[in-house]
């Protein structure tokens, strides 16, 4: 597996480094559409779905992931699929992979809410950590602490929320 992952990824380096403009692309839309309640799905044109909803303090059902336990399990899975890649490329056997996302938040944030001096609270994380244990087949400890390093550091989930990559908002409302 980690050779046909390395071939695939020394072929695709070899056309993007002679085409840059093959390398451009407009990533896939996914289309969230609310069922009810705070229960939303998000799906592919493929037909590949998965529904949110919010727990039941907060008026949901309680019985489908967060929006916030998304964006966790892309930065986790990002940087393992990126771990995985890399250890690829450099032919190294990876034993154990695990990424652990974890955040603090005030709930107080998304519903508008502000602190006791008056100042609106902010609904996004505080705090946001990726927690990486990893084991390879005879590979020093030090390699592998700088391949994870080099992963995190092109793995494109983290890369958007930690520089707040612009979002743009359009807003159409449908007559009637």
């Amino acid at each position: 597996m980690a050779a046909t992952i390395a071939n695939a990824l020394q072929r695709v380096r070899g056309v993007f480094a002679r085409r840059p403009d093959v390398a451009m692309h407009t990533d896939e839309p996914v289309i969230a559409l609310w069922e009810q309640g705070l229960r939303v799905v998000c799906g592919l044109a493929d037909g590949a779905h998965i529904a949110t909803d919010m727990p039941r303090e907060l008026g949901g059902r309680g019985d489908e992931v967060t929006p916030g336990w998304l964006m966790r399990a892309a930065l986790a899975s990002c940087l393992a699929t990126r771990i995985a890649m890399e250890a690829a490329a450099r032919e190294m056997v990876i034993t154990r992979l695990e990424v652990v996302a974890s955040s603090e938040s005030d709930a107080r944030g998304l519903l508008g809410m502000s602190d006791d001096a008056g100042r609106p609270l902010p609904p996004e994380p505080r705090n946001v950590r990726l927690q990486v244990s990893i084991a390879a087949t005879d590979v020093a400890t030090e390699v592998l602490k700088t391949m994870v390093q080099d992963s995190y550091r092109y793995s494109p989930v983290s890369a958007a929320i930690e520089r707040a990559v612009p979002i743009e908002l359009r807003v159409e409302v449908d007559p009637g």
